[in-house]
């Protein structure tokens, strides 16, 4: 029975191993809480600077006026986004460096990099999408536009990491559809998508691995 047992532990250590050798395991939680809340936060600006109650529909129509892009509304938008994204981005990698100090694992090897490139490239073509929705005029579809291509990236980047970021993709994409057809909502579902998903997912994740 004692061989046994130690062929078993044997066993788990080597497949620990594995995992830590091919998933990106140091993943926060508490940064996904903070994303969420930044998030929201950002939403609120957006609807404050638009000077809509969230009750209100039509705000794509105050961000482009006869066809250009509003000087008293979009370049405030522009920085609230641009300072809430670049903030989240900040939380995650500094929150992921300490719980991956905390676990004895590296911050960044090939794994890691590998987490990052099929992250980034979904996002890229999302982004230029949306600057393409932008020169158009589509501002309607910029939200659900950034929902489903957030999702895609999760998706193609949850294969090198823990399989709970896989259905976080799949829900951010289902909202960004849903929000395709409920366009003068699309803050609202950017919201909901960006900020209350993250929120429970970084709960989830908090209690899940870290508690």
């Amino acid at each position: 029975m004692d061989n046994q047992q130690e062929q078993l532990e044997a066993i788990r250590d080597i497949r620990t191993l594995m995992e830590r050798s091919s998933r990106f395991l140091p993943l926060s939680g508490l940064s996904g809480i903070i994303i969420g809340i930044l998030a929201i936060t950002c939403t609120i600006v957006a609807y404050s600077v638009l000077g809509l109650s969230f009750k209100e529909t039509g705000y794509p129509a105050l961000i482009i006026k006869n066809g250009h892009l509003n000087p008293s509304t979009f370049p405030l938008l522009f920085a609230d986004f641009i300072l809430v994204l670049m903030a989240s981005l900040f939380t995650g990698m500094m929150m992921a460096m300490r719980r991956a100090k905390k676990m004895e694992l590296p911050a960044w090897d090939a794994t890691a990099k590998r987490l990052l490139i099929n992250l980034v490239i979904p996002l890229v073509a999302g982004g230029i999408y949306c600057l393409i929705l932008l020169y158009h005029g589509h501002i309607a579809l910029i939200a659900p536009a950034m929902l489903i291509f957030y999702g895609l990236a999760l998706l193609n980047a949850s294969k090198y990491t823990i399989n709970d970021m896989r259905y976080l993709g799949i829900l951010e994409i289902a909202t960004g559809l849903i929000a395709s057809f409920f366009s003068d909502y699309g803050l609202l579902f950017w919201a909901f998508g960006f900020g209350l998903l993250h929120m429970v997912y970084g709960i989830m994740i908090y209690f899940k691995y870290e508690k």
